[in-house]
C-alpha cells in the first residue's frame, strides 16, 4: 500500500473524526443502558437545566458557523467558495463550465431527493410512534460520524451519484450539516429546530455562492482545485477503499454508470 501523506488538513480530520467516535461511542452507550435518559434530556424545556444535550448543541451550532465564516484552516473544500481561493485557468471554457454546472446541478438534486426519501421513512416511523426523540437523536449522531467516514473512508455520493473526485472537488461538500440535522426537523423543540434551520442558512449561503460564482468550484476552471496543487490530500485512503470496492463489487460500477448518465 502506497504511503499516506500526512498533510496538516489529514491529521486534523483524522482527529475529528476520533472525537467523534468517541461522541457517537458515549450517546450510543447511554442509548443503550438508559435510553429514557436521552428522551427526557431532548423533550424537557431546552432552558430549563443544563444536561449533555447542550454540549452536543454548542458544539453542533460552533461547527456550522465556523463553515460560515471565513476560516483559513478550513480545508479547501470548503475554502474554494471564497474569492481569494480563485487561481483562474487561462482560456477556460464558459461553455464546459456551463455543461459542468448544469450536470452536477442534476446530480446534486438527485442526492437531495434520494437523501428526504430516505429520511422520510424515519420521520413516517417518528410520527407513527415507532419511533422516538431518543431514536432520532442517535440517528443524528450517527450522521454526524458518517459524515467523517464520508470525507475520509467512503462517500457513496461520490462514487455513486456525483462522480466528483474527491472532497475539494465536490459540488455538495457543505449540505453535511443539513443531512446530519435533517432527523431534527421531525422534532418540536428549540434544540432540534435551531440546528436544523442553521443547518438551512449554511446550505443557502453554499448554494447562493455556487449558483452566483460556478468558476470557483471547477478544476477546469479554479486551478487551485487540481491535484497537483492540493495540500490537503485528504482522498488518499478514500481511493484505496473505492479502487477495491469497484474492483470486487462489479455491479458498483454498473450502477454508478447508470445513475451518473441520468
Amino acid at each position: 500500500m502506497k504511503k499516506i501523506n500526512l498533510t496538516a488538513i489529514l491529521n486534523r480530520y483524522f482527529f475529528k473524526f476520533f472525537v467523534r467516535i468517541a461522541i457517537f461511542t458515549a450517546v450510543f452507550v447511554a442509548y443503550l443502558i438508559n435510553k429514557e435518559v436521552i428522551y427526557k434530556a431532548v423533550t424537557e424545556p431546552f432552558w430549563d437545566r443544563v444536561s449533555f444535550i447542550h454540549i452536543l448543541w454548542l458544539l453542533f451550532m460552533l461547527m456550522m458557523l465556523f463553515h460560515i465564516i471565513p476560516n483559513s484552516k478550513l480545508p479547501m473544500s470548503l475554502r474554494k467558495s471564497q474569492e481569494q481561493q480563485f487561481i483562474e485557468v487561462p482560456g477556460y471554457s464558459e461553455l464546459e463550465l456551463r455543461r459542468f454546472v448544469h450536470q452536477q446541478n442534476k446530480r446534486a438534486w438527485l442526492v437531495m431527493l434520494v437523501w428526504l426519501c430516505f429520511n422520510g421513512i424515519w420521520g413516517a416511523l417518528y410520527l407513527m410512534g415507532i419511533m422516538d426523540e431518543a431514536d432520532l437523536i442517535m440517528l443524528t449522531v450517527f450522521y454526524f460520524l458518517s459524515d467523517y467516514i464520508c470525507i475520509l473512508l467512503w462517500c457513496p455520493f461520490q462514487d455513486f451519484i456525483m462522480g466528483n473526485l474527491c472532497c475539494t472537488n465536490c459540488r455538495i461538500y457543505d449540505w453535511g450539516h443539513f443531512m446530519m440535522f435533517t432527523p431534527m426537523l421531525f422534532i418540536r423543540d428549540f434544540f432540534s429546530w435551531s440546528l436544523f434551520f442553521t443547518s438551512c442558512v449554511v446550505l443557502i449561503h453554499w448554494e447562493l455562492v455556487y449558483a452566483k460564482h460556478p468558476e470557483r468550484f471547477w478544476k477546469g476552471s479554479n486551478q487551485i482545485l487540481q491535484c497537483q496543487i492540493c495540500g490537503d490530500k485528504t482522498c488518499q485512503i478514500k481511493r484505496g477503499i473505492s479502487g477495491f470496492l469497484f474492483k470486487k463489487i462489479p455491479f458498483f460500477s454498473i450502477l454508478a454508470d447508470k445513475v451518473q448518465r441520468f
